[in-house]
């Protein structure tokens, strides 16, 4: 049975010590930053705060299992302790443990999860276990949803944990400027988010998200699915594009 569930992104700059000296609240130079840098510096620790709160919330929930669930080139699950890292981008960051072979939003993922959580939360035998699963992009809105179903049927109380970008498809045009049907989708994503809305999230176009570059389809289709026939309270905690990506954050609850 699900029990909460939290929408994360999962940009490398939610990792500090990806980012070296500049990723802490300390490392920067405020003198020597320029206006717009200091907004989207701002904008960032908002970003990182807003995500902080909603992983630490599916643990108020008091969850049997959390399942951290990104998109990826296939569908496979993984236990906790999986490692990912961000060599391929150039950043000397791993979180796990063992060969790297989680893709990016569950690399994110997990060390979020590590990071607000504690190590604690990789004890196989211990209440509210880790996983980290997998779903292949190319996936459609049924397989999503299916998977979803099977997801919270796997422990009495189920916490889901869902990265997954919006639209970045302003990267690749004119950055900062308009792009209508990009954030006409993003506006969709953020207000089904808000109020909980399964049906929005179950009804995304998969080649609308493949067109506007939104990484997050898969997972909010799996969340969808796992949420049918609930009731439930949303909360949006993160909506802004502060590097022309889409970034949201938000929490469920099923009443």
């Amino acid at each position: 049975m699900l029990v909460a569930a939290a929408v994360c992104p999962h940009p490398p700059l939610l990792v500090p010590q990806a980012m070296g000296s500049a990723g802490w609240p300390d490392g920067s130079d405020a003198g020597a930053a320029t206006s717009q840098e200091a907004r989207v510096d701002a904008q960032i620790r908002q970003l990182r705060a807003a995500c902080y709160a909603a992983v630490r919330d599916l643990a108020a929930a008091d969850p049997d299992l959390i399942v951290v669930i990104g998109g990826g080139n296939v569908t496979r699950r993984y236990p906790g302790s999986a490692a990912g890292s961000l060599r391929d981008l150039g950043i000397p960051f791993s979180t796990g443990a063992g060969e790297p072979v989680l893709p990016l939003s569950l690399t994110v993922g997990s060390w979020l999860v590590r990071h607000c959580l504690g190590q604690t939360i990789l004890q196989p035998a211990r209440p509210g276990r880790l996983e980290l699963q997998e779903v292949a992009q190319s996936w459609s809105a049924s397989e999503c949803a299916a998977l979803g179903e099977r997801l919270v049927s796997e422990a009495p109380r189920v916490a889901l944990l869902v990265m997954g970008d919006g639209s970045a498809r302003k990267v690749l045009g004119v950055p900062g400027a308009a792009d209508p049907p990009a954030e006409r989708y993003d506006a969709q994503i953020a207000n089904a988010l808000a109020a909980g809305n399964v049906g929005v999230l179950a009804g995304l176009d998969p080649a609308a998200a493949d067109h506007l570059l939104v990484a997050g389809r898969t997972g909010w289709q799996v969340l969808a699915g796992a949420a049918a026939g609930r009731r439930i309270r949303g909360q949006l905690r993160y909506a802004a594009a502060p590097l022309d990506v889409s970034y949201f954050v938000a929490s469920w609850l099923p009443e």
